[in-house]
Parts: C-alpha cells; sequence; structure tokens
C-alpha cells in the first residue's frame, strides 16, 4: 500500500498555514515581476540596485567582486550588467579610493528616487499590515518565519529542490 501524501497525514492548520504562506509568496513574486518591469531590469539588476542603495547607506563601497558574491554570478556576467545599469543611468563607476586594481560602483540619485518611488507604496502596505499586529503575535510570526528560513538553510544540497520551484 502507498504511503499517504503528507497534506493528508498533516494536521489541517499546517496546511493552511503553508497554503497560505504559498499564496503570499505567488502574490510577492507577481509584485517583483510588475516592478521588474516598471524599471525595465531583470531580478539581479534590482537586487544590485537595491544592495548599493543599502551599502551606501550604510558608508560601505561596494565593487563588481562584491556583487557577483552576493548574486552568485561570474565576473563577465556582472560586467555586463553594470554596463546596462551604466547605459540606463542607474549606477556609476569610479576608481576605488585604496585599491588601483579596482573600481566602486555606486547608485545614482535617479536610481535612488526611482526605487523609492516604484518599492515605497508596496513597503508602506506590508508595514502597515505588520503593525497591525500586537507584540504577542508579531513574536509569533517573527519566530515562526525564522523557523522555516532556518529548516530550509538546513537542507542539505541533495534535499534542495530544482532551482526556480
Amino acid at each position: 500500500m502507498p504511503e499517504q501524501p503528507w497534506y493528508e497525514t498533516a494536521p489541517a492548520s499546517s496546511v493552511r498555514v503553508l497554503r497560505s504562506l504559498r499564496t503570499y509568496r505567488a502574490a510577492e513574486q507577481a509584485m517583483r515581476r510588475r516592478t521588474r518591469e516598471s524599471m525595465k531590469m531583470g531580478e539581479a539588476d534590482l537586487r544590485a540596485l537595491r544592495f548599493l542603495l543599502k551599502s551606501e547607506a550604510e558608508g560601505k563601497p561596494v565593487t563588481p567582486n562584491d556583487l557577483a558574491v552576493l548574486l552568485g554570478m561570474k565576473s563577465s556576467s556582472i560586467t555586463i550588467m553594470l554596463d546596462r545599469l551604466t547605459a540606463s543611468g542607474h549606477i556609476r563607476r569610479a576608481p576605488h579610493p585604496s585599491d588601483r586594481r579596482s573600481i566602486v560602483i555606486t547608485a545614482t540619485p535617479g536610481a535612488d528616487e526611482e526605487v523609492r518611488e516604484t518599492l515605497g507604496d508596496m513597503h508602506r502596505r506590508l508595514l502597515s499590515v505588520a503593525a497591525a499586529l500586537d507584540e504577542d503575535q508579531a513574536e509569533v510570526v517573527t519566530a515562526f518565519l525564522a523557523s522555516l528560513t532556518a529548516s530550509l538553510d538546513r537542507m542539505s544540497e541533495a534535499e534542495r529542490p530544482l532551482r526556480g520551484t
């Protein structure tokens, strides 16, 4: 006799939680797709730009290698992405202040405004939902998401699902 699928033996409340999480993820992915389309950028471009803005706010210089590590991309792919972002007016390249062999990547002021304008409303909506939680609810949600994250981080390479799933 074949083994029952996990969702037939799991508590109904657990299945509802995971289905709700899947529904949220689908909505978030659709929103990110719309954001990328409105900004005419790929996922890696937008991630790189957000990282640049965050690093600049923290006073940390960013090199092409930093972006390669963050995005898990090869140097040649980073160069192509940086060429594209430079041509679109989103970034600037400058000599590194302490390493003559390297350059520093910065977002242009217009890019900062565009990201804030494009993502600001979405961030306000999400913050509004989170702000409606009382302290106990926020603690439960935070602990739940941290546990999910830790569970996925512990998966061995052999257990990891195929990319894009």
